[in-house]
């Protein structure tokens, strides 16, 4: 069997999964813009530009003669890389027109109104927890479950479909699957909300998907309102889970760092602030050159595919003069591309932090003697997916 394949712009270091490899340091210091083979199974292995500094990252995210890499094509096989409705698909005036039909789900009065609904539900899950007794697994009873039930709340999904769904965005984001099984993935998806978009179309409800139907459902095709019910679906549980993950990992192994989450409200947002930056889970997807583009005196050529070192750019020694591999929850906020920048920048960011400001401090409050119930060394660490995670993680208290 052939050894996984990992991102190369997204690597970690051998023994220290949450620091990235040495190669990206290294070409993170070089004046030359690296070049690096990405393996893809749906449009076999591309050569890139890898974009390794910060403000690197932030001014090619922002110019618009980087365009999104994987413009839909209506002739080539469907995946998730290639739906018709995914954000992720689209530049310019087809960007701009789906994402101001799903901008008013993710306004900060729309977030404030669920706080009620995402403390219900980590309390819901604090009680799963403690009944699944010390030695449970903090992946699936907490960190998991939390973020799809407030998108299954958002988008009128019922949480009995959880287990299906789940099993096929890890599918959908494994670099590894062949690109038979991503095909066939996207095809079970669109079928799932193919049934939902017309159970909204008869009927719809009072959530994200019954409002898009109702508010925009004239203005998009069966197609365009799959793709965004998968997005939405996807990147609403996937991401903010592995979030969670990564941060109680982090934190059970920081003892001085997790008491500051606990015990301290006034520093809290900057905590969740440096989680972010310091755990990096999520790429940001390949961008393509519709022109010659000059950066730092180098060429990025027309045509040239460009990937983002989101995990790199965001310790970026150029930002600070302390150490950016160091998690420091006290620390000024500092800059980062956690969720992307630009356009494209991600539309449900303050939902995921305001799951993340409520989860972590109520778990460790909830639990104050949690710890790992295995050694460091054994944890279970999911690191060939476009969204890096922690597959298990048994506790105790």
């Amino acid at each position: 069997m052939p050894e996984p394949q990992v991102l190369p712009f997204a690597a970690r270091a051998a023994g220290c999964p949450f620091t990235p490899a040495p190669e990206l340091y290294a070409m993170q210091k070089e004046d030359e813009l690296s070049r690096v083979d990405v393996p893809s199974p749906v449009l076999d292995t591309f050569e890139a530009v890898a974009i390794t500094r910060y403000e690197d990252a932030r001014a090619l995210l922002s110019d618009e003669r980087l365009r999104m890499g994987f413009v839909f094509d209506p002739d080539a096989p469907r995946s998730m890389l290639n739906q018709p409705g995914n954000l992720l698909n689209y530049n310019g005036a087809g960007h701009t027109r789906l994402r101001r039909m799903l901008t008013g789900g993710f306004t900060v009065k729309r977030i404030r109104a669920l706080q009620p609904v995402i403390e219900q539900i980590v309390a819901g899950r604090l009680d799963a927890l403690e009944a699944a007794g010390p030695g449970a697994d903090l992946i699936s009873t907490f960190c998991t479950p939390i973020p799809t039930l407030v998108i299954c709340e958002l988008l009128g999904v019922p949480y009995a479909d959880r287990a299906d769904f789940q099993r096929r965005a890890q599918v959908g984001l494994d670099v590894n699957a062949t690109r038979e099984e991503h095909i066939t993935n996207l095809v079970e998806m669109d079928a799932y909300m193919g049934e939902l978009v017309a159970a909204h179309r008869r009927s719809p409800g009072d959530n994200l998907l019954g409002a898009i139907v109702r508010d925009h459902g004239d203005q998009l095709t069966e197609d365009e309102l799959i793709g965004i019910g998968n997005m939405l679906l996807v990147a609403g549980h996937e991401t903010t889970a592995s979030m969670l993950a990564c941060s109680s990992t982090l934190l059970l192994q920081h003892p001085d760092q997790l008491a500051v989450v606990r015990d301290e409200p006034g520093a809290l947002d900057g905590a969740v602030e440096e989680l972010l930056r310091h755990c990096s889970p999520a790429i940001t997807m390949p961008r393509e050159a519709a022109q010659d583009i000059e950066l730092r005196g180098r060429r990025i050529r027309r045509g040239e595919r460009v990937v983002f070192s989101v995990l790199v750019a965001n310790r970026d020694r150029a930002l600070s003069d302390t150490d950016l591999d160091t998690l420091d929850v006290r620390r000024a906020p500092r800059p980062h591309i956690t969720f992307g920048y630009g356009a494209h920048q991600c539309l449900g960011q303050q939902l995921a932090r305001a799951e993340l400001r409520t989860a972590l401090p109520a778990l460790f409050n909830r639990f104050p003697t949690l710890r790992l119930a295995v050694e460091p060394d054994a944890i279970d660490y999911r690191t060939t997916a476009l969204v890096f995670s922690v597959n298990t993680l048994p506790v105790t208290w």
